[in-house]
């Protein structure tokens, strides 16, 4: 199985260096418009394999997409990343022309590959590419609910003083920091609700940190996070190249569903080998059905913005 990733950068080069540490693919090709640059975070991945064991071919290319001809999943992450102080709604005029033009280049040489959108915004990007495309549906999946809901977990964790992998959670809505919605009603830990553990004051705190999570990093870093962010695309194409049927809260395209349509926002959806293979109608009360509504409209005003790039 193949992968494709445009964009050399943190979350390029670390979701290569994890699919490839993992055996997710059997080949990753990693492609950048700066000359070497994806030539030579290929190698460096590469050169791991003597010391980890890992069999994946990983190469690296400038520019070039007949290289990645026959890609089974195709990621983007090329774009500029979010500065400090930036939000995720300010890239848009930069981002959106980059997105469209890779989208299109990598369907003339992969014409049957699942795309995996992660560059930002990401909800707004994931319906450029798939308007640009006219790919169906199933084919076109925005990563950034697997993000923020592998944040979420990581802030009940230490709420809890539990272990991560204990724990199911997932956050809903755009991606952005006013518009994710992590669905305390329905964490557990081991089954249980957390609800029984932690006070509503603390679910509470759990929510609203999950909520800057990006932008707490961003101030960390200086630049937006990438281990994490890298991780979360490893996972859902290693969900859709073995097959594994998982669910995974992704932005996809709503006709109906949660009583939204035209709109790609996070919802939780079957990952499987024809990319989305079923959308998961869950029962939101009131309180959540209202936020859901208020976050599609915030995403819903960005798309706005594509009319320039659509036409």
């Amino acid at each position: 199985m193949k992968v494709t990733i445009v964009g050399a950068g943190n979350v390029g080069a670390t979701c290569a260096d994890v699919i490839a540490y993992r055996g997710i693919a059997s080949e990753v090709v990693v492609l950048d418009i700066k000359e070497g640059f994806a030539e030579g975070k290929a190698m460096d991945i590469s050169q791991c394999a003597a010391n980890t064991g890992f069999n994946t071919r990983v190469s690296g290319v400038t520019n070039d997409y007949s290289k990645t001809a026959n890609s089974d999943v195709v990621v983007i992450t090329s774009g500029i990343p979010r500065k400090p102080g930036m939000t995720r709604e300010e890239l848009i005029g930069i981002n959106a022309g980059i997105v469209k033009g890779v989208a299109e280049n990598l369907l003339q040489h992969s014409p049957n590959a699942i795309m995996v959108v992660v560059s930002n915004p990401m909800d707004t990007m994931t319906y450029l590419a798939l308007k640009s495309t006219g790919l169906p549906k199933n084919r076109i999946i925005g990563m950034g609910g697997a993000l923020d809901s592998s944040r979420f977990k990581y802030y009940l964790s230490k709420a809890l003083d539990k272990p991560i992998n204990d724990i199911s959670a997932m956050v809903i809505g755009g991606h952005g920091d006013t518009t994710m919605i992590p669905l305390t009603r329905l964490a557990a830990y081991n089954g249980i609700p957390v609800s029984e553990f932690l006070s509503q004051e603390l679910l509470d705190k759990v929510a609203a940190d999950t909520m800057v999570g990006g932008a707490t990093l961003t101030g960390l870093l200086g630049t937006s996070a990438w281990y994490a962010p890298g991780a979360s695309v490893a996972y859902l194409v290693d969900s859709i190249l073995n097959d594994q049927r998982k669910m995974i809260a992704c932005s996809v395209m709503l006709e109906g569903e949660y009583g939204q349509n035209d709109i790609c926002i996070g919802v939780p959806c079957i990952i499987g080998k024809n990319g989305i293979e079923q959308i998961v109608d869950i029962q939101l009360n009131d309180t959540e059905k209202a936020a859901f509504a208020k976050s599609a409209d915030a995403v819903r005003s960005m798309n706005a913005d594509l009319k320039t790039v659509l036409a």
